[in-house]
Formats: structure tokens, C-alpha cells, sequence
């Protein structure tokens, strides 16, 4: 045994000594790497944003002075990048890198969006950061197959719009392609969408909060309350605030997707809620505003204007404007509850006031569009709208526009009163956009505008 041991262990060590030990494995080699190309636009003036950084497949790169990632991939393919710039939306896009190397994103400045119904939180219907004015010029229409009653929103370049019967539109705002068409079955919508990440929020008739899939239009999900919903929603830290027909106030979480609260107002709800701070104020048919913590759903205050709510509050400068309809006024109290002052202007207020530059708007079934000091009540001026005046007000650029019930629409100088725009086609709502267009709303029909070059 000992000289068995003896002999292998000679042979092993004779084996290594003449050379003949196996090979060393080959140098494993690195991939080649692709070189492609990113450029960020901003997608609404067109220009490169040199800010951007874009990633790819765990590559990264800051934008140079032409505003062009440099990024580097295994293969040419079509591959998600996701591309951010401070001020803008992040956006993540599949670009097909294996048709061209170096390809366009558009990004968008988050300022010059109009994701809400009322624009801000507090329904102010008035845009801070659009800039743009009459004369215009019609970039293009797109029927919309019924009856809109509130307007467009928009986020990225597309428009999200509902009509009478339901249909639910995804446009484009660059060409007024439909990208997107989604019809609820027994749908009826009298309210605008809203944008919360890559989600849409719908609200219908039917009863049911419908939350789709931004991008296709897909259904993700529905809740039913029982009552039709004419509130648009308004979210805050993924809880969905709104009313319905049967007088409760919502507070419906979307990812737990369940109630958080709910508040029995008692009279029939078609106004939307507005926020500012820790509460919400909505409108009912009794005729008072509320005021509910937004946390508990507890009443804080509640004032009576006078007569039925149909509109929506505006919230601006620590102070509440309340549209009545059968009341015929707007009231203004302070967010803590305290009465201010009253405009009346005998004849129904439907329309639901903008608040701008020291400044309230509101339409009239007398067919005027009123501007109103917001500190005094004082009316500053009024002028003829073409009709009566349903929907609400709306400011951009200093210039307040009213759609009217008898197919037409005005804009007037904020501060004098100066009609600078009226348009042959109206109804309700008359304005939203982004900052390359506006969208002016017909009875069935939108109408994509840019400024016309003097």
C-alpha cells in the first residue's frame, strides 16, 4: 500500500514537471457595446433641453451642449429609455433602436400642464404659466360625437375628454389624432377626466369612478358608489375627492382601492371639490358650502348662499367664491368660514367662478361675463358673452374667456374688460390646453389654436 501511495505520488509530480498540466480557460471576452443616441425636446416649443439625462438597459448620460445622451447597449433593439430634466415630467418611451440609432424624446415642462378640471387644486380655472393670446389661428378640429359639456384635459401632449355619452378621447395634441377611444357600457359623463401618473380618472353618470390605463385606454379598474357622479375628481396623495347625486362626499383611495370616508351633506351633489391646505369645499343643492377636513371627512364649517349650487368653488388668496343658480350671485367668504360679500346678478349662476390677479369671473344667464374685484365685491366690468353663460370662466394670459348656451364664445382683458377675442363656436366650458395650444370647446367639437403670426 505504502509503495502504491509512493509510486502515484511520483507520477503525479512527474506529470507536472514535464508540462503536460491542461490549459488555462480563455480570457473571457467583454460584450461589445452599441453606441445610440437620445435626443430631449421639450414637447412643446420643439427646442433640446440640454438638462435632460437619459437612461437605457442601466446606462445613464447627461445631455451635451446639443442636448444628446450618449448611451451604449448590448444590441440594437427596441428599448425602454427613460428621460428626466428638472422642471419637466419624467417620461420612459420604447424607442426602436433597431431602426435608428439616435431618436427623439419629448418631454414636457409640468408647469405647462392642465391636468385637473379648474386647473389647480383650488379650482382657480385660471392657468399661472400659459402664454398665449389672441390672435389665433386654428390648428385643427376634431369632432368629438356628442355633446361636451366639460372640458379637455391634457398631460404630454395628449388631450383626455369625455362627451354626453360617454365616450372617453385620447388626442393628440400635435396632429388631433384619436390615439384612444373608451366607452363604458350604459356610460353618460358630465364631468372632465383627470391625469395622476400613468392613470386616467373618469367619473360617470352610471355611479362608477373608472381608472384607466393612460397610455391604451385600458380599463384597470372601476368602483361603484350607487349614485351618479357629475363631480370631476380631484386627487391628493392617491385619495379621490367627490360628490354624487345622492349627497355624499367620497374620499376614495386608488391604491387601496376602497373608501377612506365618506360625509352625508344631505342634498344632491353636482359641484366639484376644491382644496386648499388641510380641507376641501364643495357646493350642494341646499345651497351651503362646506368645509371637510380631508384626513376624517369631518365638518368644519358650512354656510348657506342663498340658493342651489350647481358649480364648483374657486379658491384663491384665503378666500372662497361660491356660485349660486337659483341664487343668482357669487358669494365670497374666507376659508374659515367668515361672510365676505355677495354680486348678484338676477339671473341664474351656473358658471363656476376664475380667480386671477386680485380678481373673480364669472358668466350669467343674462349673458354677461362679470369681473369682480375678489377683495371688495366691487363689480369692475361687465360685457356681453353672445348668450347665456353655463359653464365656467376661464383665464390664460390675462384674458378671461365665457362660453355661451347660444353657440359662441368671448375674451376679455382681465383688468379692463376689453373684448380681444370672440369665437363663432361655444357651449359650455370654453377653454384648456397646454403650452403650445389652446383647446377652444364646441357644442360636439374641439378646436386646437396658436398664436397667428402678426
Amino acid at each position: 500500500m505504502g509503495l502504491a501511495a509512493g509510486c502515484a505520488a511520483g507520477l503525479t509530480r512527474l506529470d507536472s514537471e514535464s508540462g503536460d498540466e491542461p490549459p488555462a480557460k480563455a480570457a473571457r471576452k467583454k460584450p461589445t457595446r452599441v453606441k445610440v443616441y437620445v435626443v430631449a425636446v421639450d414637447g412643446d416649443t420643439g427646442r433640446r433641453v440640454r438638462s435632460a439625462t437619459a437612461r437605457v438597459a442601466g446606462q445613464r448620460d447627461r445631455a451635451n451642449r446639443r442636448g444628446l445622451s450618449t448611451l451604449r447597449v448590448r444590441r440594437l433593439a427596441p428599448l425602454p429609455v427613460r428621460v428626466t430634466a428638472p422642471g419637466y415630467l419624467a417620461r420612459t418611451v420604447r424607442v426602436p433602436f433597431h431602426r435608428r440609432r439616435q431618436n427623439t424624446v419629448r418631454i414636457y415642462r409640468r408647469t405647462l400642464q392642465w391636468p385637473m378640471y379648474g386647473v389647480t387644486p383650488g379650482r382657480t380655472q385660471a392657468h399661472p404659466r400659459i402664454r398665449m393670446r389672441p390672435p389665433f389661428k386654428v390648428v385643427w378640429s376634431r369632432g368629438i360625437g356628442s355633446l361636451i359639456e366639460f372640458p379637455a384635459v391634457v398631460s404630454e401632449g395628449v388631450a383626455y375628454i369625455a362627451n354626453q355619452k360617454g365616450m372617453v378621447y385620447a388626442i393628440s395634441m400635435r396632429f388631433g389624432k384619436t390615439i384612444w377611444r373608451f366607452r363604458p357600457p350604459n356610460g353618460k359623463m358630465a364631468s372632465s377626466p383627470a391625469v395622476v401618473g400613468d392613470e386616467l380618472v373618469v367619473h360617470g353618470m352610471e355611479g362608477n369612478v373608472w381608472v384607466l390605463d393612460r397610455a391604451s385606454g385600458r380599463l384597470r379598474w372601476r368602483y361603484h358608489v350607487g349614485s351618479p357622479i357629475e363631480s370631476s375628481p380631484i386627487v391628493r396623495n392617491g385619495i379621490d375627492y367627490f360628490g354624487a347625486w345622492n349627497g355624499v362626499v367620497y374620499a376614495l383611495d386608488l391604491k387601496r382601492r376602497k373608501l377612506r370616508w365618506t360625509h352625508r351633506a344631505g342634498f344632491k351633489i353636482t359641484s366639484s371639490a376644491a382644496i386648499a391646505g388641510r380641507r376641501l369645499y364643495i357646493g350642494d343643492y341646499g345651497g351651503y358650502v362646506r368645509s371637510i377636513a380631508l384626513r376624517t371627512g369631518r365638518l368644519s364649517w358650512a354656510r348657506s348662499v342663498g340658493g342651489r349650487i350647481y358649480g364648483t368653488p374657486a379658491l384663491a388668496a384665503g378666500r372662497v367664491f361660491v356660485p349660486s343658480s337659483t341664487g343668482g350671485s357669487v358669494t365670497a367668504f374666507s376659508t374659515g368660514g367668515r361672510y365676505l360679500w355677495r354680486v348678484n346678478t338676477g339671473s341664474y349662476v351656473y358658471s363656476s367662478p376664475a380667480a386671477s390677479g386680485g380678481r373673480v369671473f364669472f358668466g350669467s344667464y343674462n349673458g354677461r361675463l362679470y369681473g369682480v374685484n375678489a377683495r371688495s365685491g366691487r363689480v369692475l366690468w361687465s360685457v356681453g358673452a353672445g348668450g347665456p353663460v353655463s359653464g365656467a370662466a376661464v383665464v390664460v394670459d390675462r384674458i378671461a374667456y365665457a362660453g355661451s348656451t347660444r353657440g359662441s364664445m368671448v375674451g376679455a382683458d382681465e383688468r379692463t374688460g376689453r373684448v380681444l377675442f370672440r369665437f363663432p363656436h361655444g357651449e359650455y366650458v370654453p377653454v384648456s390646453g397646454n403650452g403650445s395650444r389652446l383647446l377652444l370647446h364646441g357644442y360636439s367639437r374641439l378646436y386646437a389654436v396658436a398664436p397667428r403670426r402678426r
